[in-house]
């Protein structure tokens, strides 16, 4: 069983940057067992996918809207997962959710599987003022 708790959103302005931690705890297994991605979601839309680490950190992916001003980090001796965002814009603004998924195969497709059979987090809210 997997517990995600993220912490880190707020209000910023446009331009800022902003840095999303999510804290897991685990039990019948190990933090290495998992890769682990960030999501977001706007009310009234579906979830979106934004970059995802495999279990080592050796190899992350990041989708297209949020390269170059997003990047996903972890670290496994503290059991942390970590999104360094800049350049926010007010399109940002959204819920932002952490997932964990045992998954072999690279970080891509450790997102879409993160969908599928993850174990999510309640979410921190960030909010990119104009």
């Amino acid at each position: 069983q997997v517990h995600l708790v993220e912490s880190g959103g707020g209000l910023v302005e446009a331009g800022g940057s902003l840095r999303l931690s999510c804290t897991a705890t685990i039990s019948g297994g190990t933090f290495t067992d998992y890769a682990m991605g960030w999501f977001r979601q706007v009310p009234g839309e579906e979830r979106e996918g934004l970059c995802a680490i495999n279990w080592s950190g050796m190899s992350a992916y990041h989708v297209d809207s949020v390269k170059g001003r997003f990047t996903v980090s972890r670290d496994n001796g503290k059991k942390e997962l970590f999104l360094e965002m800049t350049s926010l814009k007010p399109e940002d603004t959204a819920m932002y959710f952490c997932a964990a998924v045992t998954y072999a195969g690279s970080a891509k497709g450790a997102l879409g599987e993160m969908l599928r059979s993850g174990f999510w987090g309640q979410g921190t809210q960030v909010t990119v003022s104009s």
